[in-house]
């Protein structure tokens, strides 16, 4: 691929690489820089980060941390049940179990290389593969399983640098009529939320439709289907099958709204990365003026979002005093990079301020949240302090 530059968010560590004091001085770092594709229009990393760096052991974020998550999962999961009855299943980053939950352990299979959480679901009943996604492994899981109804994964193929690799991969490992079913953050909810957090090592790809209809043919699957999705920020989810599969696709609409606003235009880019520069600004101004009036401003969940943000903004302890997170793998560790501290909400201060770095869940947060007294700091679309 040939990669226009349109994007630098600086340098950046792993996003999910809590660490200890004692860590700080081997932190590994690199740099942030996005690129367009003309030929595919995939939204895409010029250098991508080793995979074994960000999947391993330590892997910190556990989906089913979230109630959004785990009903979004479940809802999911009895609507495809009436399709079709007890199907072949994988699950391609199954994480900690949150989607492999809702089906029957003796026909459901999962990919997931942290081994921390591949022990999680082996021990569950769940027959995992700690390992990266590719086709030698789909042939080995095909080999022992057979093959497969639905292949599903959540904020997973986004995170996966050979798309080719990935989408054969898929392709081999599929009944006739089988479905490829996939979510990950939208291409076009990012441009219109100025989300630049939706970038960051996990993410080598952002994806539009018409750039995963492209990769996707090219390895024999077509888009059949296309539901648009407000978690994680706005998502899509994407059905896939075998091009011969002898169904007729509509996602027209689709394809026509993100030529409209310009997915397969550098300009529409580069006018993007001007506002992610003006926002940067913004919200360091807004910080700054905070802690010039003895503000105390936390943060509200230690996000690989935020990871971004922080690094990007040069946002430290000096501005925000700490954040918390109910994942116990995070707390009493501090941020990747800016090394401000992760407590329990309980162990925090009283503050006058909260920064949304989950700001995707923020529905969920205030409905915990009922009783805070303070404010919240969004920068998403623009930096603003709401209620």
């Amino acid at each position: 691929m040939s990669k226009m530059h349109f994007l630098h968010l600086g340098k950046q560590p792993i996003a999910n690489g809590f660490l200890n004091q004692e860590q700080f001085d081997d932190e590994f770092f690199y740099n942030l820089s996005v690129g367009f594709d003309e030929e595919t229009c995939l939204v895409t990393q010029l250098d991508y980060v080793k995979p074994e760096l960000m999947f391993n052991e330590d892997y910190a974020y556990r989906g089913s941390m979230s109630k959004t998550m785990v009903n979004h999962f479940s809802e999911f999961s009895k609507s495809f049940k009436n399709r079709i009855n007890k199907p072949n299943i994988l699950e391609i980053g199954s994480n900690d179990g949150v989607f492999l939950k809702n089906w029957d352990k003796k026909n459901t299979f999962a990919v997931e290389p942290c081994a921390n959480f591949a022990k999680e679901t082996n021990d569950l009943g769940y027959k995992t593969y700690c390992d990266f996604w590719n086709r030698n492994l789909a042939e080995k899981i095909g080999q022992e399983n057979g093959y497969m109804d639905l292949i599903f994964a959540a904020n997973c193929i986004c995170h996966i640098p050979d798309l080719d690799e990935t989408f054969s991969a898929v392709e081999s490992l599929l009944k006739p009529h089988g479905l490829f079913v996939f979510e990950d953050p939208s291409l076009a909810s990012m441009i219109n939320n100025n989300s630049y957090d939706q970038i960051y090592d996990e993410h080598p790809h952002i994806f539009s439709v018409m750039a995963l209809s492209k990769l996707l043919k090219r390895n024999g699957l077509e888009i059949v289907r296309v539901d648009s999705l407000s978690v994680h920020g706005g998502s899509n989810r994407i059905w896939a099958q075998k091009i011969d599969h002898n169904t007729r696709p509509d996602i027209d609409r689709y394809l026509d709204y993100e030529r409209v606003i310009g997915l397969d235009d550098i300009e529409c880019f580069k006018r993007f990365a001007e506002r992610v520069a003006q926002s940067k600004e913004d919200l360091r101004n807004l910080l700054t003026r905070c802690a010039d009036q003895d503000k105390k401003v936390i943060s509200y969940g230690a996000t690989s979002k935020s990871t971004t943000v922080f690094n990007y903004c040069d946002v430290g302890p000096d501005l925000i005093s700490c954040i918390t997170d109910t994942t116990p793998e995070k707390q009493h560790k501090y941020s990747p990079g800016m090394h401000i501290p992760i407590l329990p909400q309980k162990d925090s201060d009283v503050f006058d301020y909260a920064f949304l770095g989950a700001w995707n869940f923020a529905e969920e947060i205030k409905k915990k949240e009922l009783y805070f007294g303070g404010r919240f700091i969004t920068h998403v679309p623009t930096v603003r302090i709401v209620e």
